[in-house]
């Protein structure tokens, strides 16, 4: 390799370097950074008093006995639709994903012959003589947080006038209803 070659890749190189450097400077004039005066974002610590003064009140949900007057079987039919796909509600009905559910309420949990429930589900019926209206209300509204460890994979029904129609509505699911509270 003979000296011109040699000095045409060196200034080859050296180019690129001068290029690059150049590039770099010409872009920090054109696209200056402005720092602002302050932060952009201010944080603001909340002190104790401003911590308890605005602190809202958890609405009061009315005892399932009192919901279960104004319920509607028939608007708890639509929210049992929701169910469907894993239960099953008419009499004889097989089990699917969930157990049958007619004849539920009254019912001792884990009850349903046939049916291979979850341990955590197994335990909560060794525990709990039969499903009152109070278990289910509080079963529909957090399944994994009432019974912690089932398999049942619902997230729940927040709303509680839908908590209670869907029980009025499953306690027509049976041979002979159970009574309403206070009845």
């Amino acid at each position: 390799m003979d000296s011109f070659t040699l000095n045409k890749a060196a200034g080859a190189v050296l180019m690129v370097l001068i290029l690059t450097m150049g590039v770099g400077i010409v872009s920090d004039i054109i696209f200056e950074p402005t720092i602002p005066g302050e932060p952009g974002y201010e944080i603001v610590v909340a002190s104790e008093e401003d911590a308890t003064s605005e602190v809202e009140a958890v609405p009061e949900v009315a005892p399932i006995s009192e919901r279960l007057i104004e319920a509607s079987a028939d608007a708890g039919e639509n929210v049992a639709k929701k169910c469907q796909a894993c239960h099953t509600f008419e009499q004889g009905g097989a089990n699917k994903v969930g157990p049958a559910l007619w004849n539920v309420v009254g019912r001792k949990p884990g009850g349903v012959d046939g049916f291979s429930y979850s341990a955590a589900m197994a335990q909560f019926g060794e525990e709990q003589p039969a499903w009152t209206y109070e278990e289910l209300d509080h079963f529909l509204a957090d399944p994994k947080g009432y019974v912690s460890g089932t398999s049942m994979g619902f997230a729940g029904l927040r709303k509680p006038e839908d908590r209670a129609d869907i029980i009025a509505y499953l306690r027509q699911q049976a041979d002979s209803p159970q009574p309403l509270p206070g009845e």
